[in-house]
């Protein structure tokens, strides 16, 4: 079938494995969000990489509370340019000679702002922005307990913003300060707690900027488990959750109120013994924080997952059947919509449009 013939057919059509997004479950996702931040000091910059879907990312900026994307990288960033997006951060270090000059070209076409922890990697960001006429934000990432990339907290943030905000060709924005390593703390007080120190080294860090004379209007950071404690701090002006989307089943332990949009189409191809094999593996489904669930199936059991094309289910109801089809849910959705080229938006079980993954690596 294809891209046009599949529109108005029941989803167990398609062929399979199928990337799917409920799209009524995905509004409320939105709505949610955007509601929760629509009084507060803080708004939503949205992380693009957990769907990677321009089509998706105007969703997100139609609801609200909005002021514009965050992505992982060059190709993230690319597709939401050509999509027509006017505000994108790329929160992460871009290095070498050939991403400097495609950064450039970005900055050419709309408000760039990209994360820096290296004074000779600011530099030549100066260098390429100069030469080529743009301006480029940053925004000085600070390590605020993950240990991946980022400066000290404090004095050594300090000496580095000093040095960097009388580069040519570039803006400084504020900081940005991820607490990659709390968010998927299952209880709520440990996770509140521990969120709540990592983004007090940011504010802290904003005030010795400020009271040593270098304006710090932003810090950007959060994530969609953290967005209730993060968001709202004083200080803290952008969070970048992006899961809240589609969300899968890890997230959602920790944020029940969001529902899974996303899930996987796959087809029962043998059904011996009291179990079934889906026509699903690692080539389809991420799967690095714990085993996939079938959807609606509780107990249904996937004691292994790590064939690239296959997945065994135990437990399964009577009724099953080879030919069948049934839906899977991801614990990583980020990594699972990286594996596709596009999603399948469906309402009430049929299909309604197709949707390009643009901005996949």
């Amino acid at each position: 079938m294809t891209q046009t013939t599949v529109i108005g057919r029941p989803i167990e059509e398609l062929d399979t494995p199928a990337l799917l997004l409920d799209l009524p479950l995905c509004r409320q996702n939105l709505t949610l969000m955007a509601n929760f931040f629509a009084d507060k000091p803080a708004q939503l910059r949205p992380h693009f990489k957990n769907h990677k879907c321009t089509r998706l990312a105007k969703l997100q900026r139609d609801h609200g509370s909005f002021v514009g994307m965050t992505c992982a990288n060059l190709e993230e960033a690319e597709a939401l340019v050509a999509a027509g997006f006017d505000d994108v951060l790329i929160a992460n270090q871009v290095i070498g000679e050939g991403k400097l000059r495609r950064l450039a070209e970005i900055a050419g076409k709309t408000r760039l702002t990209v994360a820096v922890d290296d004074l000779e990697q600011t530099r030549s960001l100066s260098a390429v922005a100069e030469a080529t006429e743009v301006t480029i934000g940053l925004l000085l990432e600070i390590d605020n307990g993950m240990h991946r990339c980022g400066v000290t907290p404090g004095p050594a943030s300090l000496e580095l913003a000093k040095q960097i905000v009388g580069l040519s060709g570039i803006r400084f924005h504020g900081l940005q300060s991820f607490e990659g390593h709390v968010i998927y703390i299952d209880d709520l007080v440990e996770r509140s707690q521990k969120t709540t120190a990592a983004m007090q080294r940011a504010q802290q860090t904003k005030q010795l900027l400020e009271d040593s004379g270098i304006p710090t209007p932003t810090i950007s950071g959060g994530s969609s488990s953290t967005y209730t404690i993060a968001g709202t701090m004083d200080g803290i002006t952008e969070i970048q959750a992006g899961t809240y989307a589609t969300m899968d089943c890890r997230y959602q332990r920790m944020v029940p109120e969001f529902k899974i949009a996303m899930s996987i189409l796959a087809t029962v191809i043998s059904c011996n013994s009291g179990r079934a094999v889906l026509n699903t593996g690692v080539k389809h489904i991420g799967a690095e924080f714990g085993l996939p669930e079938i959807k609606g199936l509780p107990d249904v059991e996937i004691p292994f997952f790590g064939s690239e094309e296959h997945c065994t289910v135990q437990n399964i109801p009577q009724h099953w059947k080879v030919g069948q089809t049934v839906e899977v849910y991801p614990t990583h959705a980020c990594t699972t919509c990286n594996l596709y080229r596009q999603m399948f938006v469906h309402e009430n079980g049929f299909v309604v449009d197709v949707w390009p993954i643009d901005g996949r690596s």
